[in-house]
């Protein structure tokens, strides 16, 4: 109880809470809506999501100032390709932000002669980028990692004392994909932060793909992959070792 209570006072593990509940309420209507007499409860869940969606756009107001502290830590990344990712990324969430501050600001009636759509498609855009430069870190970390078990792997088939632990395959045609996958899953298995990342930032894109029009996807989806990449964020707000860092 005491490790909710400090996750729940940190404005990052309350938003986290707060969309997943977002996300299950947008997968539950697109579930029941279609079922008779489930009308009322559709209603309810609406009407809540409404008001979490609302309430997570209070939490946000602060974002700007973490996504530029970000993007200044990652300027000084080691690694080039992290270190580029990390900095757009970053400052397309920035820009991000700052789309959905005005946004919001919108919605409570401060200025009422912005465009909401046109913000609204800039909002997606910048959302868009951020997170497909974080999916291609994540790939990058994932080929190092590769190549870090693959080299070990290769040591140990050198040596006379070790088996080849099941490494080989009779099918030819198959032999370099089996591999392959083998290889992709002993990685992932070994670094669970990055497997975590990659799943978040894989659900995350589904939505800024369907409001771009990219690739269109139904609120099922949409609200199923958001659930996912909230409780993965859960995760690595309640657990910082969780986190996928970069030196």
């Amino acid at each position: 109880m005491d490790a909710f209570t400090r996750f729940a006072n940190q404005t990052q593990g309350r938003d986290r809470l707060f969309r997943a509940t977002q996300y299950t309420c947008m997968l539950l209507i697109y579930l029941l809506e279609p079922k008779a007499g489930k009308e009322k409860v559709v209603l309810k869940l609406k009407k809540l999501e409404s008001s979490v969606s609302t309430g997570r756009k209070w939490f946000r107001l602060g974002n700007v100032v973490h996504a530029v502290q970000a993007t200044q830590q990652s300027i000084h990344v080691t690694d080039l390709v992290p270190r580029l990712c990390l900095t757009f990324a970053n400052l397309n969430r920035v820009v991000y932000f700052i789309c959905d501050t005005v946004l919001w600001v919108r919605s409570v009636g401060l200025a009422s002669g912005i465009n909401k759509e046109k913000w609204r498609m800039w909002a997606a855009r910048h959302y868009y980028y951020s997170v497909l430069l974080s999916l291609v870190r994540d790939l990058y970390e994932i080929s190092l990692q590769m190549e870090r078990v693959a080299h070990d792997r290769a040591k140990r088939e050198k040596s006379p004392s070790q088996d080849p632990l099941g490494y080989s395959v009779a099918d030819e045609e198959t032999e370099w994909l089996q591999s392959f996958l083998l290889l992709l899953f002993r990685s992932l298995r070994k670094h669970p932060p990055l497997l975590l990342d990659t799943v978040k930032n894989f659900c995350d894109v589904l939505n800024p793909l369907d409001q771009l029009g990219i690739y269109r996807s139904n609120p099922g989806i949409i609200g199923l992959g958001g659930l996912v990449s909230s409780i993965a964020g859960i995760i690595m707000v309640a657990c910082p070792h969780m986190k996928l860092r970069t030196h």
